[in-house]
């Protein structure tokens, strides 16, 4: 049994009080996203007494001063998935990226691999029986929560209580300070004209009783705000955002026909705006799980239908996708990408997409190459590649040869750039094209 005090709040202590405990040479985790813990984080660095301590984490919201220039001797920031306040940190040598599937992330710290002395952890309030949740955030949080020696812990009051496999009881935490202010935001984000026109090609790709998975921007958006026609969709993804609150109020959500979590969206974690977390507070139909669950290839495959919509920054004409990097230079990270193109391809009819627009950089280049760029990684292999979507339509390249893989992508590339690419591709492939 285990019953909350009623004067539970009276340990609460000052920001700066809660991070005291932390020592030299210290393995730190900080939640993310959303539940980035800001007080702590701050405490932390404030700091000036520390040295050699390593922060794990994946993508933060809001600043990151333990990444500040001349901080390098006090604290290593090691991303398991870079976010937008550490960019420029690991591309200047800053601070440090791992290349992780998203579903290996619990193990680093359930196996002892990445041995944590503490966690910084936002956390809902805890309830009368003494449970809190881990918020908008479960992710490797919870394999952090369960094997860090120290808790210390944000109590926000505006941090949603979700449910799922994501509680910590109380009496694990080992010091903590109350806030109530604003979570971490992240606006929808706007289509424009060629993401306006990869969503609703998306859209016709999914099917009445389909599963769901995707990321967070503009293309995804546009996909999920063209499928309020559809009937009995599920949700079984890493992650979602504001889009999905909206398919649900349209009655296109149901998740009646999958077979993990039936009746349920099933989620990691989520990123969004105050409406996203209103929606998720105490709400019984969304369940938080740890991403070695949600996105284990084994439990994905499960469920019927799956469409896996992911985003990529290059492909060559071979079909490898470059998802995580601007040549060496870290954007984001492996992610959950070839755990779910992986899954859908193994599901009863599904599918999984790769969508890009046809150029970057305001047009002066193709996103569909002959070869990546030098230092680019390869996310998704060719051999995990099935559908490939632009503003110039869908091709499938499964089971297709190289030569035909070529042919399909060319003819999805922006015109500007097709005759380029059919006279590298005969170079590569020593063939003539008609």
């Amino acid at each position: 049994m285990n019953t909350l005090q009623p004067n539970w709040a009276s340990r609460a202590v000052s920001p700066a009080d809660a991070v005291a405990g932390i020592r030299n040479g210290a393995n730190i985790f900080i939640h993310g996203a959303a539940a980035t813990p800001t007080a702590l984080v701050e405490a932390l660095a404030a700091r000036r007494d520390l040295e050699n301590i390593r922060i794990y984490h994946l993508h933060t919201a809001g600043p990151a001063p333990f990444a500040a220039p001349g901080r390098e001797g006090e604290f290593r920031s090691v991303s398991l998935f870079t976010g937008p306040p550490l960019r420029s940190a690991v591309a200047e040598g800053r601070a440090d990226f791992v290349p992780i599937f998203l579903s290996d992330i619990p193990a680093l710290f359930l196996s002892g691999q990445v041995k944590l002395d503490a966690a910084f952890l936002s956390l809902s309030l805890p309830d009368a029986h003494g449970n809190c949740s881990l918020g908008t955030s479960c992710d490797g949080a919870k394999a952090a929560a369960e094997t860090a020696q120290l808790l210390l812990v944000e109590f926000n009051a505006r941090m949603p209580r979700t449910h799922g496999n994501n509680l910590v009881p109380f009496s694990r935490v080992d010091a903590f300070t109350l806030t109530d202010r604003p979570l971490h935001e992240h606006a929808v984000d706007a289509s424009g004209e060629v993401e306006s026109c990869i969503g609703g090609i998306i859209a016709g790709l999914v099917e009445d009783g389909s599963t769901l998975q995707m990321g967070i921007g503009a293309i995804p958006d546009a996909a999920l705000s063209r499928m309020m026609h559809k009937h009995d969709l599920g949700i079984h993804t890493e992650m979602f955002s504001d889009r999905v609150v909206d398919l649900v109020a349209a009655g296109a959500i149901t998740n009646r026909f999958k077979r993990v979590g039936i009746g349920r969206i099933v989620t990691s974690f989520i990123n969004g705006t105050q409406r996203l977390y209103d929606f998720v507070n105490d709400n019984p139909l969304v369940h938080f799980y740890p991403c070695d669950f949600t996105n284990d290839t084994a439990v994905i495959r499960k469920n019927p239908k799956v469409v896996a919509i992911n985003s990529a920054i290059q492909i060559d004409l071979t079909g490898q996708v470059c998802a995580d990097s601007i040549g060496h230079r870290i954007f984001s990270g492996i992610g959950g990408q070839m755990d779910f193109i992986r899954g859908a391809a193994l599901s009863p009819g599904g599918k999984p997409i790769i969508a890009l627009p046809s150029r970057a950089m305001g047009g002066k280049v193709s996103r569909i190459v002959s070869q990546l760029s030098p230092g680019a990684g390869v996310v998704t292999t060719r051999g995990h590649v099935h559908w490939v979507v632009t503003e110039y339509g869908a091709v499938n390249l499964h089971g297709r040869t190289l030569r035909e893989r070529g042919e399909a992508l060319i003819s999805i590339a922006h015109p500007d750039f097709r005759a380029g690419l059919r006279s590298e591709l005969a170079n590569l492939r020593h063939y003539t094209m008609s």
